[in-house]
C-alpha cells in the first residue's frame, strides 16, 4: 500500500505539477482540455509569493495546494489563504486533500498564522461536504471585478 506523501514542490518538480494544473482548469471551467505547460508550471513554482504542496503517492504528483503567506491588518498576525487545491480524479476519497489542508494548518502553527482561510467554487459539491466537515464558513462574501488586461496597453 502506497502512503501518501506531502511536501512543497520545487522548481524540478513542474513537469509533474504541469499535467495537473491542465486538468484542474478542465474541470473548472469545463472547456477544451488545456495542454500541460511546464514553463506555467515553472513560473508558479518560481513565484516569489505563491508555495504550492504537492501529495505524491510514490514519486506521482497526485494533487497540489497553492498558498500564501498573508499580513492580516486587525490583528497584526498572519494568516494562510489557500488559493486552490486539486487531486486528480482517480485518487479522490482516499484523505488526500485533508492531508493537505491538516498540512496546511501544521505549517501555520509553525508559523504563528491566525488562521487558514480558502474560497470554494460552491458547485464542487464533495468538496465542499469535506470543507464543512473540518472548518467554519467565513462571514465574508466574495467579489471580483474582472480586469481587461489588454486595457492597460
Amino acid at each position: 500500500m502506497t502512503t501518501t506523501q506531502i511536501r512543497a514542490l520545487r522548481l524540478d518538480d513542474a513537469h509533474k505539477l504541469a499535467p495537473l494544473i491542465a486538468e484542474n482548469a478542465q474541470a473548472l471551467r469545463r472547456g477544451a482540455p488545456r495542454r500541460p505547460d511546464a514553463y506555467y508550471a515553472e513560473r508558479i513554482l518560481s513565484d516569489k509569493t505563491a508555495e504550492v504542496l504537492g501529495a505524491f503517492e510514490g514519486d506521482k504528483l497526485v494533487g497540489f495546494a497553492v498558498f500564501f503567506d498573508l499580513p492580516e491588518l486587525i490583528t497584526g498576525l498572519r494568516i494562510g489563504q489557500m488559493d486552490d487545491i486539486y487531486v486528480h480524479p482517480d485518487h479522490r476519497n482516499k484523505g488526500t486533500g485533508r492531508k493537505m489542508i491538516e498540512t496546511l494548518v501544521s505549517e501555520g502553527q509553525n508559523r504563528g498564522w491566525l488562521h487558514l482561510r480558502w474560497l470554494v467554487p460552491g458547485k464542487n459539491a464533495p468538496a465542499v461536504a469535506l470543507y464543512e466537515k473540518i472548518a467554519e464558513p467565513d462571514h465574508r462574501k466574495s467579489y471580483l471585478i474582472p480586469i481587461d488586461r489588454i486595457a492597460g496597453d
